[in-house]
């Protein structure tokens, strides 16, 4: 079996809008109408109409979704989704088109969501700890698998105002390679090694 990594980099990205002069002095003119009271109270409401806006985008759970088997050049088929909290897995997983349930797909192969038949296996391998625990039903049908294995429909996705990320393995049972998460860089982890081996032999 092969070994994946998986590395996390966050970019901020922001839009300013300017305005001519001639436009300014438009706005001016048409502000000259107005007393300063409803100016500012138009400008306070919009302010918190759009923080408010600006809370709600945020107030999600990002996935990253990785497929059991490797794309023709060898890389991992990662897909990226994100969902408001509250919710279980299997519908987080089922609503993006993400694959849950392999050759179990059709109807008549699998409960629906009643966690009896344990086909909707997936292994959490970051971001546990925005997950309920284990349900007596995972108890009951997951003894001899990992514990970071669970069941989407048994598994409930933080509450609604939840943030955070999560990587999920598709059909852990069927993955051809095994996960080496380390969270660093290449680059770190090159000079660690080297200076590991440079502190040994002096």
């Amino acid at each position: 079996m092969r070994a994946i990594e998986i590395y996390w980099y966050g970019g901020l990205a922001a839009s300013t809008l300017s305005q001519s002069p001639s436009c300014i002095s438009k706005v001016h003119q048409r502000c000259l109408r107005f007393n300063r009271t409803k100016i500012k109270a138009v400008a306070s409401s919009e302010r918190s109409r759009e923080a408010v806006a600006h809370e709600e985008e945020e107030a999600c759970v990002k996935f990253a979704f990785v497929s059991s088997v490797f794309l023709p050049d060898g890389t991992p088929d990662v897909q990226l989704r994100k969902a408001c909290g509250g919710q279980k897995l299997r519908d987080i997983m089922l609503d993006a088109n993400v694959e849950l349930y392999g050759p179990y797909a059709r109807p008549l192969l699998n409960c629906g969501g009643g966690g009896t038949c344990a086909t909707c296996l997936v292994e959490v391998v970051e971001g546990k700890e925005l997950l309920n625990p284990r349900t007596d039903k995972e108890n009951e049908n997951l003894q001899r698998h990992p514990k970071n294995w669970r069941l989407a429909c048994q598994a409930i996705v933080g509450k609604p105002d939840s943030r955070g990320m999560m990587t999920i393995q598709q059909l852990p049972e069927w993955k051809a390679h095994e996960w080496n998460y380390r969270g660093l860089p290449p680059n770190e982890e090159e000079e660690e090694e080297e200076a590991s081996i440079s502190s040994s032999s002096a």
